[in-house]
C-alpha cells in the first residue's frame, strides 16, 4: 500500500486495537471525548452525543449547532434506529427565492449570508438520541465540549489554516471569533469560545430552550435582522424524525444505511447489488477491470438517486424498487465488460414496478456542499452508532449568531435553486428537490452499518457530498471483496462516478501508471484531483470481539479506545 505509506504516519498503516470499546472522529479531542465518557459509564449514543457536541467546539467548519445530520443506532439486542435531523427550509421559503426579477439566479445568494440559513436540526437530534437511548445526563455528556468551549484548546496547523476562510471575514462576528479580527491564529496557540460554552451551558441546563425558549428567539431575531427567514415559529415546529432503515445484503453480509431523504443508503445499496453479479476478489483491487464495473455501477445508481430521490414527506420514493435485486440485475446487462457507457446515452430498463412513476419524472443531478464529518462508535456492550453531520459548506452560510458563538449552515443551497438550469457546478439540478416551505434538502450522508452472520462488524460512514456514496461502497468492498483490513480499506485511493458530469474522478496518488491509460482508452474522461472525504470507521473482529478503528489520514483524525 504505496499509497498509505505517502498518507499516514505508521500509526495510520493499521487499525488501532482495543478490547472493549472505539471512537472514531476527525479530532482527536472529539474522540477521546467520546472514549472518556464510556470510561465514565456512558454507551455508545452517550459516547456519540458527547463527541457530536465537542466537534461543534473543536471543528467549526463541519462539526456544528446550527447545521443537522443522520443518525443510525444498531442496539447490541439487534433494534435497529435512525434518527433525521436534517435541517428543514423555513417556512417563508419560496422556489424562487433565490432568483433576481429576470429569473436569473443569484450568485451565492443560497450559499453565504443569513438567507442560506435552513433550520437548524442538530442539537435536536443530538438531544432527542440521548433522552432516548443514553444513559448519563445531559450535563455529563455536553461538559467534555463546555471545557473544550471554555478553556480552549491548541489548533492544530489544519485548524489554524482553515480558519482564514476568506468569506468568513464578510461577517464581524465570524471575523471576531475565528480570525482575531484578522490576526489569523497559527499551530499551537489556544483557541477560547466563551460565547459558544455559554450557549452550550445554556442547552445543557435545558436544551428546550433552543427550540422554545430565550435562546430560539434571540437565534431567529438574529436572522431576521440579517436579512434571513428563520422565525421562532420556524423553530418551535422544527421535530427529529425517526425512519426506518434501508436494509440489504451483499455477498452474504447485512447492509444497514441512511433511508430519504438521504440518498446514500438507497443509492449503497443498489451499486452494491449491481457489483455483487461480478467477482471482483479475482480482479484485484483497484484493478482498471474492477474500476471498470465499480464506476459502471456508480453511474447507474447515480442516475436513479438524480431521478428518484427527495424528501419522502413531499415525493413519494420507490425504495424497495431501487434496491431490488432483480432491479440491479436488469442494469447490470446493460454494462460493456471494457468501454465506458457515456452518461447521456444511459437508460433505465425496464422495470414495472418503477415504469409508472419514472415517467412522470426527467433525471436531473443535485449538487451538495461536501464539508460534513462523521463518526463512529462501538461500546463494551455491543451497542453502535454511526452518525453523520453537516453545515453543508466548510462553514456553511459563513454566519456566526451574535453573543451565541456558533455558525449557522447554508443547507438551502441543497435545494434545487432553479430547476433545469445548471449549478456553479455545472450540474443540472431536479424539480423534485425544488425548495418548498418545511421540506428536507436531498443528502448523500451514508451513515452505514454492516452485519456478518447477524453480528456487528463494520461501521462507517464519510463526508464528502456525493463521494460519500462512492466513499462508503469502496469501503465495505475493500474489506469483503478484497480482504484489506478496515484501515487499508480507508487507506485505499478512491474513485468516483456520479452520472453528471461525465467524468471519472480519481485521487492523484496510488493507482498504478499503467491503469489510467487502460481506463482512459476504455472511454473514460479522467479528472485527478486531490484527497476527498474523511472515513471515520471501526471494524469488529469475528473472531475475538476486539474493536478496530480507523480514521482517515487525509485529514488527521484519530480512533481512539480502550
Amino acid at each position: 500500500m504505496l499509497f498509505s505509506a505517502c498518507l499516514a504516519s505508521a500509526e495510520g498503516m493499521r487499525p488501532v486495537h482495543a478490547r472493549r470499546a472505539m471512537v472514531a472522529t476527525v479530532h482527536e479531542l472529539a474522540s477521546q471525548t467520546g472514549a472518556d465518557t464510556m470510561r465514565a459509564g456512558g454507551n455508545a449514543v452517550d459516547a456519540a452525543v458527547a463527541a457530536g457536541f465537542a466537534l461543534a467546539v473543536v471543528h467549526p467548519a463541519a462539526g456544528n449547532l446550527g447545521g443537522g445530520g443522520f443518525l443510525l443506532l444498531r442496539l447490541a439486542n439487534g433494534e435497529v434506529h435512525f434518527l433525521d435531523f436534517r435541517e428543514k427550509a423555513p417556512a417563508k421559503a419560496s422556489a424562487g427565492m433565490y432568483l433576481d426579477a429576470k429569473g436569473n439566479v443569484i450568485p451565492q445568494a443560497s450559499q453565504i449570508g443569513y438567507r442560506a440559513v435552513a433550520v437548524p436540526g442538530s442539537v435536536a437530534g443530538l438531544v432527542e438520541a440521548q433522552r432516548r437511548w443514553g444513559k448519563l445526563a445531559l450535563k455529563q455528556v455536553m461538559e467534555p465540549a463546555i471545557r473544550l468551549a471554555r478553556d480552549g484548546f491548541a489548533l492544530r496547523y489544519a485548524d489554524a489554516h482553515a480558519l482564514r476562510d476568506e468569506l468568513l471575514a464578510q461577517f464581524a462576528e465570524s471575523k471576531r471569533i475565528f480570525q482575531r479580527n484578522g490576526n489569523y491564529y497559527e499551530q499551537g496557540e489556544i483557541f477560547r469560545q466563551p460565547e459558544l460554552a455559554r450557549t452550550l451551558e445554556r442547552i445543557a441546563q435545558d436544551p428546550d430552550d433552543f427550540y422554545h425558549g430565550a435562546l430560539a428567539r434571540e437565534l431567529a431575531a438574529a436572522i431576521q435582522q440579517g436579512g434571513g427567514l428563520i422565525s421562532t415559529d420556524d423553530l418551535a415546529n422544527y421535530k427529529v424524525v425517526e425512519r426506518r432503515a434501508v436494509r440489504g445484503t451483499y455477498r452474504g453480509y447485512q447492509v444497514i444505511s441512511a433511508p430519504p431523504p438521504s440518498s446514500g443508503g438507497v443509492a449503497l445499496l443498489e451499486t452494491l447489488n449491481i457489483l455483487e453479479g461480478y467477482d471482483l476478489h479475482a480482479l484485484g483491487s483497484r484493478s482498471a477491470k474492477s474500476i471498470h464495473l465499480t464506476v459502471e455501477s456508480f453511474r447507474r445508481a447515480f442516475f436513479d438517486r438524480a431521478e428518484f430521490m427527495s424528501d419522502p414527506d413531499f415525493t413519494p420514493v420507490p425504495v424497495a424498487q431501487l434496491i431490488d435485486k432483480q432491479f440491479a440485475a436488469r442494469w447490470r446487462e446493460s454494462i460493456d465488460p471494457v468501454r465506458a457507457t457515456p452518461s447521456d446515452s444511459l437508460k433505465r430498463p425496464k422495470f414495472e414496478a418503477l415504469d409508472q412513476l419514472a415517467s412522470t419524472r426527467a433525471p436531473m443531478a443535485v449538487r451538495e456542499g461536501g464539508n460534513t464529518t462523521h463518526l463512529s462508535v462501538v461500546d463494551p456492550q455491543g451497542n453502535a452508532v454511526a452518525m453523520t453531520t453537516t453545515l453543508n459548506d466548510s462553514f456553511g452560510s459563513r454566519v456566526t449568531v451574535p453573543g451565541l458563538g456558533f455558525l449557522l449552515n447554508d443547507e438551502m443551497d441543497d435545494f434545487t435553486v432553479k430547476p433545469g438550469v445548471a449549478n456553479l457546478y455545472g450540474l443540472i439540478q431536479s424539480a423534485a428537490n425544488a425548495i418548498a416551505p418545511n421540506k428536507r434538502p436531498l443528502s448523500s450522508m451514508t451513515p452505514a452499518i454492516v452485519l456478518k452472520d447477524e453480528r456487528l462488524f463494520l461501521v462507517l460512514g464519510s463526508p464528502g457530498g456525493a463521494t460519500i456514496i462512492s466513499t462508503v461502497a469502496n469501503i465495505i468492498m475493500g474489506v469483503i471483496d478484497f480482504g484489506l483490513d478496515i484501515q487499508q480499506a480507508v487507506n485505499a485511493p478512491r474513485f468516483h462516478q456520479q452520472w453528471v458530469p461525465d467524468e471519472l474522478r480519481l485521487e492523484k496518488f496510488g493507482f498504478s501508471p499503467d491503469t489510467l491509460p487502460l481506463l482512459s482508452n476504455g472511454g473514460y474522461e479522467l479528472k485527478q484531483t486531490g484527497y476527498w472525504g474523511d472515513a471515520e470507521c471501526i471494524a469488529v473482529d469475528p473472531r475475538t470481539g476486539d474493536r478496530l478503528g480507523a480514521s482517515d489520514g487525509r485529514n488527521g483524525g484519530r480512533a481512539i479506545g480502550f
